[in-house]
């Protein structure tokens, strides 16, 4: 089993890696991010088993490198208040809601990477456990605690009144 071009990899797992990194670290770090998962993947491919999982690995290198942006964010000096924080809106996708960025913001980590993991990138519980340090079963109930959150505080749609519908 010979493995395809990196580029091929490039072009078919770009966008949920992207997905995914937008969910876990936000729409500021994610671009970054991003490149910088892919700069070590393609330094790691040649090495790689050809019967890995390309999908899961990327995911596993995403995560990696959001570790290295939230541990280098948490050394950086914090901005002062005077100062209204405006991220950029270039490179986003014409759909972001940063309100969604928001509610996912505000979900504790595990359960916040849970939800991407799984519901953007696809990725078994028993993977994401392995990830975030628990068992499948832990991240089985993170994905679904951080789901249940998002539902009751991020209506997908809502009436005149402002109910939201079901």
């Amino acid at each position: 089993m010979t493995k395809p071009p990196f580029q091929q990899i490039v072009t078919e797992y770009g966008p949920m890696v992207l997905r995914v990194i937008r969910a876990v670290l936000g729409p500021d770090d994610a671009e970054d991010a991003w490149s910088e998962t892919f700069l070590a993947a393609m330094k790691a491919y040649p090495d790689l088993p050809a019967e890995t999982n390309v999908e899961a690995w990327l995911v596993r290198v995403a995560h990696h490198k959001a570790i290295d942006v939230t541990r280098a964010n948490a050394r950086r000096a914090a901005p002062i208040e005077e100062l209204p924080e405006r991220p950029s809106r270039i490179g986003r996708p014409q759909d972001w809601d940063g309100d969604l960025w928001q509610a996912l913001k505000a979900l504790p980590d595990r359960q916040r990477q849970a939800v991407a993991y799984h519901y953007l990138a696809g990725l078994p519980y028993k993977e994401i456990g392995a990830l975030t340090g628990c068992s499948a079963d832990a991240a089985r109930r993170a994905a679904a605690d951080g789901i249940k959150t998002l539902r009751n505080t991020y209506p997908r749609d809502t009436d005149e009144m402002g109910v939201a519908r079901r």
